[in-house]
């Protein structure tokens, strides 16, 4: 793990930060070489995290990690504008010709962050998967893979069990957050726990109208109630999910 690059500055300016260090990882369960970005105490964490779940049979691999401003933009674009499939609450894709802008906006949020308000920004949440059980190319991302006979099931039953030992929990969980449940979405809670406070809606604001972001003016005509229910409200690590 090298020092490899910035947190962005203006990502920084949503949290009061200065821009810092991030550290490269190196995934070995990729067909190509692929480097991921994380904060470099949730990197240690999860690093003896990986090497305990080896030792039980799990390659726990990651599939994204830190996420830049644009990457995250690019994302939401994508859905806005039809290119990317849009999912409803229980997964499944979801025509958007002639939903309003309202609507548009609550069905992506279901699932995607906002530009500038997504934990993958902070290098301390990551999705992960069990690599020995599936590829990532064959990965969807979907609670059915983790749970019941899916290939992240036994993944997903180790992370309930195991997580908190490292310092991390599931930020998104039933009846507890504004996103829909992620079982593959982990946070590391001694850094992300510090980050969140200090989250800037003006500054978010001040970003968004001056990005090309598609549904931007819905957006920010009720920003502040967004920012509450999809980005304020999630669940703690006193929220245990059940084995």
């Amino acid at each position: 793990m090298l020092n490899a690059a910035l947190i962005s500055p203006a990502t920084a300016r949503l949290y009061g930060l200065e821009p810092h260090d991030l550290v490269e990882v190196l995934s070995p369960y990729h067909s190509q070489t692929t480097v991921f970005l994380l904060e470099p105490h949730t990197a240690i964490a999860f690093k003896a995290m990986a090497e305990k779940a080896a030792e039980d049979g799990i390659q726990l691999a990651i599939c994204s990690a830190y996420r830049p401003f644009d990457r995250q933009l690019a994302i939401w674009n994508a859905k806005a504008s039809g290119k990317r499939a849009v999912l409803d609450a229980n997964e499944q894709a979801v025509d958007i010709e002639g939903l309003t802008d309202d609507e548009l906006v609550d069905l992506i949020l279901l699932w995607s962050a906002l530009p500038g308000a997504s934990r993958h920004h902070w290098g301390t949440d990551i999705d992960v998967f069990d690599a020995k059980q599936v590829t990532v190319s064959e990965l969807r991302l979907v609670e059915a893979e983790y749970s019941h006979l899916g290939p992240c099931a036994k993944l997903h039953h180790w992370l309930i069990t195991h997580a908190e030992e490292f310092g991390f929990y599931f930020p998104f969980q039933r009846g507890k957050s504004g996103v829909s449940p992620e079982p593959w979405h982990i946070s590391y809670f001694p850094i992300s726990q510090t980050l969140l406070p200090q989250f800037d809606p003006l500054a978010l604001a001040n970003l968004i109208e001056n990005s090309d972001m598609l549904l931007k003016g819905a957006v920010l005509a009720r920003l502040e109630t967004l920012v509450d229910k999809y980005v304020r409200r999630i669940a703690t690590p006193r929220d245990k999910l059940q084995p």
